[in-house]
């Protein structure tokens, strides 16, 4: 059974910063291209971005590019969210999920059926 658990979110002012983590079991995280979405109440699921399963490459959603950076420790079955001059709008519940993360024609935007596992999420809520 595949577990995958968010954690770090929490209340920060505009322009302040967090880290995010997910960390799963029950796969060979090693395996699997990971990515980062979120998702505020009344709205459709958005992609924040993605990162290949060597850790090597990320793409990311045009709102987040140069403020969020995403990583992963293969050794610790742990993704991570970087998150830097956060700005309100950017408050929502975080989750991590695995699916197919490739070079996009343009700008990165998800295919959300094609992604599965989903964590169970941790709110970020950023005050101005």
């Amino acid at each position: 059974q595949v577990q995958a658990v968010a954690s770090g979110g929490g209340l920060v002012q505009a322009g302040g910063s967090l880290r995010l983590s997910c960390t799963i079991s029950g796969l060979g995280f090693d395996e699997y291209a990971m990515g980062w979405f979120r998702q505020t109440p009344g709205k459709e699921r958005e992609g924040v971005g993605c990162i290949t399963k060597s850790g090597t490459v990320t793409y990311y959603v045009d709102s987040v590019k140069g403020r969020f950076t995403i990583s992963r420790d293969n050794t610790k079955n742990t993704l991570y969210l970087q998150l830097n001059n956060l700005k309100v709008e950017d408050t929502a519940m975080y989750m991590c999920a695995t699916g197919p993360c490739v070079r996009p024609v343009g700008s990165w935007w998800p295919h959300l059926p094609e992604w599965t596992n989903w964590g169970q999420g941790t709110q970020v809520t950023v005050s101005s």
